[in-house]
């Protein structure tokens, strides 16, 4: 049987994959794991629940109220807040849980659930699976004063939230640090349709608005960071000095500069990487990114003399990484950027903050310091219908591989991804022409295509 949670907690399609009933179920079960540890003995636990705003969250996160509150969980309700905000809150508010409803950049019809420890943390995989093991279980009902209460915040929560965020680059009512700065937003008409622009503006920021007007269906629809061609036009319409682009949830950012360029997350990465050095606030002069970041920014980052760790993808193990070794900065070409100074998770609003208050710093337009860290043309094929258990064995196809990557020398890179889900294995090649990338990558396809053929 598949493991229930997947690299982000539970996600599929609304009402078929993911019910109310589990929503019911999954609070029920992680209250009782909760209320199974010693810390909580005599201790009535409390959990925040909050949501993106697709219409589906409304009743997931009715019935998740519903499992955490019947199993004797205090809980407050935030309503529709960003992921990002929901685990700063879970610190700041001294909870012991946090469950935040949402499936990040996906279409609308999809939703997910989510789960935050104290600290601000995900869980890890062993909690989770443990929480999987007591769907299901019978257990006796708390009765009469022992069943949770359940009370709706008024917002006030969310303001602490924005305090912290623009706090965060130096704000204070005597000083703006975003001052001079045109910004364009697209909110995604996400979670952070309010919170994003906002704090752009208390920051200083002339803050030019698109796509933060949710109504429950039109989430993620041809807006934010999966789709930054209208804040692409936008920008250059407004004549803004650049723009950002969040996702349905504000956990990711991308940037688009004052030509209409798109700046991606490897890009703000750098930047930020070298902004932070410089300033002696970048711990271990390191930099966390996973095994899909570009081989420019790589190579940026040596010239700067910053190293650079690579792990797993997924924002989850950038942070495992993170934490084990003490480092401060780390994300993924996707915008999921994680500044461990102020926040225990990727948050867009927070990287966008960082980000302007560099441009602002410098004196340079974004075009300038993204160009300053070139990506190198990259290929991505996906080969199915394969053995993905092979890939990392088979003779021949490491035999192509080494021979592709003595091809490319230092100014290319060659990586196979096997699927996690599909019998399929992804073929990525980065290389100085994009010419030389396409050629690589298909020759290596047709290896893996024939030697490892189902």
């Amino acid at each position: 049987m598949a493991r229930l949670f997947g690299t982000d907690g539970v996600r599929g399609l609304a009402n078929r994959d993911v019910t109310a009933e589990l929503a019911l179920a999954l609070g029920s079960a992680a209250a009782h794991e909760l209320g199974s540890s010693p810390q909580f003995s005599g201790h009535r636990p409390r959990a925040l629940v909050a949501r993106d705003p697709r219409a589906s969250g409304e009743f997931l996160g009715a019935g998740m109220i519903a499992g955490l509150a019947s199993a004797g969980v205090d809980v407050v309700d935030l309503g529709v807040v960003p992921t990002p905000a929901l685990a700063y809150l879970v610190t700041e508010l001294d909870a012991d849980l946090g469950v935040m409803i949402s499936a990040s950049h996906n279409a609308m019809p999809d939703n997910g659930i989510k789960f935050f420890q104290r600290g601000g943390l995900k869980l890890d995989d062993a909690v989770e699976d443990r929480i999987e093991a007591r769907l299901g279980e019978t257990w006796e009902r708390p009765t009469g004063a022992d069943v949770g209460r359940v009370r709706v915040d008024a917002g006030i929560a969310v303001q602490r939230y924005v305090e912290h965020l623009v706090q965060s680059v130096g704000t204070t009512p005597d000083h703006r640090p975003l001052e001079g700065l045109r910004i364009a937003v697209d909110a995604a008409n996400g979670a952070a349709s309010e919170v994003g622009p906002e704090a752009l503006r208390q920051a200083g920021a002339d803050v030019v608005v698109m796509n933060a007007s949710p109504d429950g269906r039109n989430i993620n629809e041809k807006a934010g960071s999966t789709h930054p061609e209208q804040l692409q036009a936008v920008v250059v319409a407004a004549e803004a000095d650049f723009g950002v682009a969040f996702d349905g949830d504000a956990d990711r950012c991308l940037a688009v500069d004052h030509g209409g360029a798109l700046v991606d997350g490897d890009q703000i990465l750098g930047i930020l990487a070298r902004s932070m050095k410089t300033a002696g606030r970048l711990p271990n002069d390191t930099l966390v990114v996973t095994v899909m970041s570009n081989l420019g920014l790589l190579l940026a980052m040596q010239e700067s003399g910053i190293a650079t760790v690579q792990t797993a993808v997924g924002d989850r193990y950038v942070l495992e990484a993170m934490r084990a070794h003490g480092h401060g900065l780390g994300g993924e070409q996707s915008g999921h950027i994680i500044l461990a100074e102020h926040s225990t998770t990727g948050d867009g609003v927070l990287t966008a903050l960082h980000l302007a208050a560099e441009v602002k710093r410098s004196g340079q337009r974004l075009a300038d310091l993204a160009g300053s860290i070139p990506r190198l043309p990259q290929t991505l094929v996906n080969v199915k219908g394969v053995d993905k258990s092979r890939a990392s064995s088979d003779a021949g196809v490491l035999a192509a591989v080494a021979s592709a990557e003595t091809s490319l020398g230092a100014t290319g890179r060659v990586l196979l991804r096997p699927s996690g889900t599909e019998p399929l294995v992804r073929v990525m090649v980065e290389a100085a022409t994009q010419q030389q990338a396409d050629g690589v990558a298909e020759e290596l396809a047709v290896v893996v295509r024939e030697r490892l053929a189902l």
